[in-house]
């Protein structure tokens, strides 16, 4: 895959200075590197910078690979310096060969680890070949940003199951539609193109079919330029999905449902979509057996735009993991709030959770916050 390569020009006084060289290219990876982690590296000799590189999309050369074609379409000698990479090295054949073997093979002195791969293949297999070729190994060098960078990733392979991330537009009084169900658009356009760039970045996009029936949404990444378009799924119980719904455009879309309907689902896969049926939980899909299905189906971030009642569902279910919530500063009075959740005996039930990240996105607040770590 070719990429026109262009080198860091920052000074690197230290391990932290070089991670966030690394850091800073696996962020160039957020929309296309989906199964795989997002990875960054740079090499660096007497502070500089020489060669960087970092994930392709699957199938083509991963960070450590594609540092080190830039290494030598510059004619640049890496031996005896220091690789900076944002996650493990592998040590397995899959599509591309072992980056730890690469790495021992260009010669470098030194290797800095933000964090070990917990992917069974690798789980400090990579490390391990480079300490007995002799290499220098360092880990945990601004682990939790390289956590933050692939948290669906590592959640695929740590629980078996995506990273959650729940998208609400909402106002300042908690107002996410009229009682009329009327909701576009209580956020500016800034908020609603910032949306954009979440839902690039995620593996798949998640709705219910109620959002469906009464948005009609396409669910596609329209407002950032992303050369892929997460895959779209409704969760639609009873498979009750208009054969003309815009999420259905262009195929592909996956339907949930709890109810078993031949002919329904037949005319659904025959327009290209995939129909799974799920164990029923009080007639609706199983939500935590829906998670596992989508971890088996190598989904690292799940972004979820849905109304308030699917949003309870899956705050209840404690399947959410994160709320990227976009506050507009005006009040609705009496409408449909974020999320519908049961009513407290005591505040000691209430589900906590901790604020990351506050951010004004044009006229409107972007807060988010977190039900798991990192």
């Amino acid at each position: 895959m070719g990429h026109l390569f262009s080198v860091i020009s920052v000074k690197i006084h230290n391990d932290t200075d070089g991670m966030r060289a690394a850091l800073s290219r696996a962020s160039l990876s957020l929309y296309t590197t989906t199964p795989n982690p997002r990875v960054g590296c740079v090499i660096v000799r007497d502070g500089e910078v020489i060669a960087e590189g970092h994930t392709q999309p699957a199938g083509f050369a991963h960070a450590e690979a594609h540092a080190l074609q830039h290494a030598a379409e510059r004619g640049v000698d890496v031996r005896g310096s220091t690789a900076y990479v944002t996650l493990e090295p592998c040590s397995h054949h899959g599509r591309t060969p072992p980056c730890a073997d690469a790495l021992v093979a260009a010669g470098v002195a030194r290797v800095v680890v933000a964090i070990e791969d917990p992917n069974p293949l690798v789980a400090g297999q990579g490390l391990a070949r480079l300490r007995t070729a002799g290499i220098a190994v360092t880990v945990g060098v601004l682990a939790q940003e390289a956590r933050e960078m692939n948290a669906g990733f590592l959640s695929r392979m740590q629980r078996g199951r995506p990273w959650v991330r729940m998208k609400v537009a909402a106002s300042i009084d908690g107002g996410t539609a009229l009682q009329n169900g009327q909701s576009q658009w209580i956020t500016s356009a800034a908020a609603r193109d910032d949306g954009h760039a979440w839902r690039a970045q995620a593996c798949a996009i998640l709705t219910g079919i109620g959002t469906v029936l009464q948005d009609d949404p396409q669910l596609n990444v329209r407002a950032v330029d992303t050369s892929r378009q997460p895959r779209r799924i409704v969760i639609d119980s009873r498979l009750e999905i208009a054969p003309d719904a815009k999420v259905l455009r262009g195929g592909g879309s996956w339907i949930f449902a709890s109810l078993d309907d031949e002919t329904r689902a037949a005319r659904l896969r025959a327009a290209g979509h995939d129909v799974i049926v799920l164990p029923a939980d009080s007639g609706k899909v199983d939500l935590n057996a829906l998670m596992q299905e989508l971890g088996r189906r190598q989904i690292n971030e799940l972004h979820v735009e849905a109304g308030f009642k699917l949003n309870g569902s899956l705050l209840r279910a404690g399947v959410v993991d994160e709320l990227l919530m976009y506050f507009a500063p005006c009040l609705l009075g009496p409408a449909q709030g974020i999320a519908r959740l049961p009513v407290l005996e005591n505040l000691s039930e209430r589900r906590s959770m901790r604020f990351h990240e506050i951010r004004q996105v044009g006229p409107d607040l972007r807060l988010r916050a977190l039900l798991s770590d990192f």
